[in-house]
């Protein structure tokens, strides 16, 4: 837990922190298994565990066989339900367990759900599966379609599919309940419960292992709650579970949106929790209109919508890692493979607007590393449209801040790339403009920087006129979310391959370029590129050396990274943002080091608009992106302002 700079502690809002629990069970024991779910419940409330879904049958076993006709069983069962409720109704967790009932004279495959000492209410199961091992229809009765009411003594208690659970301390933690194969069905309940705007959907199963089976559930898991852009909790059978020829595993995983949080691995001690992020699920249904909430329609007529409370609901901790670096896979392996992808979208997209306008790539080479990647995807492209690379128009053009690295940097990557590097000196060129609009060049401000920045746009687009090409621009999606571009200057180029990859990626890519390449000269220089100092080389040297870091103005670029993934694609806050940041860079920067970036960053996104709204084509190559996809007024107070923003 971390403290602001009031000593305040931060609150994670929305991050509801959910479990799954494998009890150890014995077959047909229903007060033994009863103690071991309200232990599970227990634990789960001392771990600040809101939501605890349990396997399906538990209080049972779900290999009972024909002792599901006993009526003792049955008996036995009901009385461990009531005596779990009971003994954990000081527990400030909503729980989910299964076990059978009989209901109209018929038995069903239910799952309860119970919370402070109340059953809130009673979901049987819709896809009953009779083939293979399983021989459900023997024993269980389909779900009746209207809704019902279960009588257990004064006790009136909701059973049907179409049951919504809803917080009333947090609206956007709505609970729906699936069992066992409802996820495989052809038309699962699932979907509809999304529909009906649920935004965590608990599937309490028994679910046999075989050998790839873990895999296929992980994959059918994670892409229901991608399709449904919801929380799936996923809670399996296991321990006690295997007799006769089915072996169970207590395989059970945590996904949201495509992703697995956590995962009980087969044969493990059945036991994971992670926080499922609330306000990430109600942004995407919100942003996407192809996901279609139906809940005004449902609420009367086809659902209901029962509410509980709980004394605490957001995270004031998180169990869950908030990468502070989610622009790259957190799998090393995975880097390679992401930086390969989008190098083809880049080279793909220049490849289509050099081959309609057959056209050269004409490029300024800084030797930094935007001019790098940005030539290297030139390269790409000219291979993939079978062209010498000896056909790229290359130019470097030193003034006042150009250092002698930077520049055989640029002179060196193009010597063993087999480029040709032409060298155009602007520093009369800038000079004779400051005198034409009689700004003394001992002035170093904004107009001394911006006049190199606009002259070497203008060389560009010139040599592009003059050799039938395009100029390539080299921003990236950092610079640009910042406004870190001179306005028609570096800000403009015939079209930009960069613009959809933020720096820190930037780096990743130029550093997969120098592991995988053949060519000794090239990794030499490219990890030499890497080392340099990032900077727009606006001021004059000193010493020699380069005189002027962004970083050191802007502040670290993983930082501002960070905001703008937050922000952009998960539409959060700036005091969601900040808290995320403090509990990502905890051990790296302080909290006022954060908020004073952040405010930055607010400042500077918020102002900085006009500059975004005449950008060129770029190829869209993530989820975040400040092209086409993104649009904001360009007069707008900042979003910063507030000083609640930065606690």
């Amino acid at each position: 837990m971390r403290e602001g700079n009031g000593g305040e502690l931060i609150m994670f809002e929305n991050f509801l922190r959910t479990a799954v629990a494998v009890p150890k069970i014995r077959i047909a024991d229903c007060e033994y298994n009863a103690l071991q779910i309200i232990d599970v419940v227990r634990r789960a409330a001392d771990e600040n565990v809101r939501l605890v879904c349990m396997p399906e049958l538990c209080i049972t076993a779900y290999t009972c066989g024909d002792l599901f006709l006993r009526s003792d069983l049955l008996a036995n069962a009901k009385a461990a339900l009531l005596q779990i409720v009971a003994q954990t109704a000081d527990c400030d967790v909503i729980a989910v367990a299964g076990l059978p009932i009989i209901h109209c004279g018929k038995l069903f495959n239910v799952a309860a759900v119970f919370s402070g000492g109340k059953i809130l209410g009673l979901v049987p199961k819709t896809y009953l599966p009779n083939y293979g091992g399983f021989d459900e229809l023997r024993y269980f009765t389909p779900p009746f379609s209207e809704k019902q009411i279960v009588r257990w003594g004064n006790e009136r208690i909701n059973f049907g599919t179409n049951i919504i659970f809803k917080c009333r301390e947090m609206p956007q933690f709505k609970l729906a309940v699936e069992i066992g194969d409802d996820l495989w069905g052809n038309s699962p309940p699932g979907a509809r419960h999304a529909a009906a705007n649920a935004t965590i959907i608990a599937n309490i199963s028994a679910d046999s292992e075989a050998a790839g089976r873990a895999s296929v559930r992980r994959t059918t898991v994670a892409g229901q709650s991608e399709r449904l852009a919801c929380g799936y909790i996923y809670a399996n059978a296991g321990q006690g579970e295997s007799t006769t020829d089915s072996v169970f595993s207590g395989h059970s995983l945590i996904c949201e949106r495509g992703t697995v949080l956590a995962e009980a691995p087969p044969f493990g001690d059945g036991w994971a929790v992670s926080e499922i992020d609330l306000n990430a699920i109600t942004h995407d249904r919100r942003r996407k209109n192809t996901f279609v909430s139906n809940e005004a329609a449902t609420e009367n007529e086809y659902y209901w919508y029962e509410s509980f409370s709980l004394r605490e609901t957001h995270a004031k901790n998180l169990i869950r890692r908030i990468s502070p670096a989610p622009f790259i896979p957190d799998n090393p392996a995975e880097i390679s493979a992401r930086c390969e992808e989008i190098l083809a979208i880049q080279a793909a997209g220049l490849k289509s607007r050099l081959e309609f306008l057959d056209s050269r790539a004409v490029i300024g080479v800084s030797g930094g590393l935007d001019s790098t990647l940005a030539l290297l995807v030139i390269a790409r492209a000219y291979e993939n449209l079978n062209r010498p690379l000896a056909d790229i128009i290359a130019v470097t053009m030193p003034c006042f801040g150009t250092s002698e690295r930077t520049k055989s940097n640029a002179h060196g990557l193009c010597d063993t790339m087999g480029i040709p590097c032409r060298e155009i000196d602007i520093t009369e060129t800038t000079a004779g403009h400051l005198r034409d609009i009689s700004h003394p060049q001992e002035s170093r401000d904004t107009t001394f920087e911006n006049a190199q920045a606009r002259v070497r746009t203008l060389v560009l687009m010139d040599l592009a006129n003059q050799n039938g090409g395009i100029a390539i621009g080299t921003g990236n999606l950092s610079e640009i979310a910042l406004g870190w571009a001179t306005f028609n200057g570096d800000h403009m180029s015939m079209y930009s391959v960069n613009a959809g990859v933020p720096k820190t990626l930037v780096r990743h890519m130029v550093r997969h370029f120098a592991e995988n390449t053949k060519n000794s000269d090239l990794q030499k220089i490219l990890t030499y590129i890497l080392d340099t100092p990032v900077s727009p080389e606006l001021l004059p040297p000193k010493d020699g050396e380069i005189s002027q870091q962004t970083e050191d103005i802007l502040g670290p670029y993983e930082l501002h990274d960070f905001f703008l993934y937050h922000f952009q694609r998960h539409g959060r806050s700036t005091e969601q943002v900040n808290a995320l940041a403090q509990n990502a860079f905890a051990d790296k920067y302080s909290a006022d080091e954060i908020n004073a970036r952040l405010r930055l960053f607010c400042n500077r996104f918020t102002t900085q608009q006009f500059k975004r709204n005449c950008m060129p084509d770029a190829p869209k190559v993530g989820s975040v992106s400040l092209g086409r996809d993104w649009r904001m007024p360009s007069d707008i107070k900042s979003l910063g302002d507030s000083p609640q923003c930065f606690k």
